[in-house]
């Protein structure tokens, strides 16, 4: 049992189970009930997605190759997910991947530049049993 962390939108992996888009608004041109099987997502948790100003901070960051604006958005975003709702969530889901095999997921290619990745070392550091 484990967490996957993927691009939403990309063929799901054997085994991957229910897929959770961690993103702040769905995916465009798609219909609501097109959304699962077109591989974006079975659930949408925005909780865990970066604020709308911290969405807007990280693109900036990714398009202008700014390692010092990433950072900045990766600690603002750590503080995000530092609050107790979304705290409460990741506990939560560190906890089902001992008994069940999911995906959290964004739309980005870029892991690295993605708050995804954050997510991963977040969950890591719960405890989580994360695939790959």
């Amino acid at each position: 049992m484990s967490i996957s962390i993927v691009q939403l939108g990309s063929p799901r992996a054997r085994g991957e189970g229910l897929r959770i888009g961690t993103v702040r608004r769905p995916p465009r041109g798609v219909p609501k009930a097109q959304f699962a099987a077109r591989d974006y997502y079975d659930v949408w948790l925005p909780l865990l997605s970066p604020s709308p100003e911290l969405v807007a901070e990280a693109l900036a960051a990714q398009a202008d190759d700014d390692a010092k604006g990433w950072r900045r958005f990766e600690r603002r975003f750590r503080a995000e997910m530092a609050q107790p709702d979304a705290a409460r969530t990741l506990d939560l889901l560190a906890a089902l991947s001992h008994s069940s095999d999911f995906a959290v997921g964004c739309y980005c290619k870029d892991e690295a530049r993605c708050h995804r990745s954050v997510l991963r070392a977040l969950l890591a550091g719960r405890g989580a049993r994360l695939r790959g």
